[in-house]
């Protein structure tokens, strides 16, 4: 008679309970791109980047990067640049240990740099099985539309009918654009699909 192996149950992992409150604001733009949200404090930073495109408004699509005071994330690539280390492979509690903020970069070429501030951390009691969006205010920018100074002649543009680039802009953009538009019920249905 064949010996069978008795199957244990695997043990639970414990999730922790610890949220970050975050508040990330979108440098350089008027009016004022901000938003703040609930993550669970050991997620790694590859989920918070995806965590912080679903939240700011972005598409996805072009590089990134974190900066802590005394290191930088990225994605893994066969060729990192020397000194990025791999975002994979750390949590946010581990790359925010002694600092309160970081930067996080999205797009080379619009360089589009975030102030992720944390404001506090808190023992919910329970895990967090998605990032919560607080509050926020003001729409991300359009996607390419050239960062900071871009953005601004953007605005100018779609806001005067006599500016020559009126009409293109506006068809570029889809038809309209609101710089005001901020609905937190949207972000959180796209976190929501965000597997923590």
């Amino acid at each position: 008679m064949a010996a069978q192996l008795i199957k244990f149950p695997a043990k639970p992992r414990s999730k922790s309970t610890k949220a970050y409150q975050l508040r990330i604001e979108l440098k350089g733009v008027k009016p004022a791109v901000w938003r703040r949200i609930g993550v669970p404090g050991t997620i790694k930073l590859s989920k918070l980047h995806q965590i912080l495109m679903a939240v700011m408004g972005w598409q996805g699509g072009h590089l990134h990067e974190f900066i802590f005071a005394d290191a930088m994330y990225g994605q893994a690539e066969e060729e990192m640049e020397p000194g990025v280390e791999d975002e994979s492979r750390v949590s946010l509690v581990k790359a925010t240990a002694g600092s309160s903020s970081f930067t996080w970069v999205y797009d080379y070429g619009d360089y589009w740099e975030h102030k992720v501030k944390v404001e506090r951390i808190v023992d919910l009691g329970v895990p967090l099985d998605t990032a919560k969006c607080i509050t926020g205010r003001n729409a991300c920018p359009p996607e390419d539309v050239g960062g900071v100074p871009g953005y601004a002649e953007f605005l100018e543009a779609i806001r005067d009918p006599a500016n020559p680039q009126h009409q293109t802009m506006l068809q570029w953009c889809g038809g309209a654009f609101d710089p005001s538009a901020f609905d937190p019920m949207q972000v959180q249905d796209r976190l929501d699909e965000i597997k923590l």
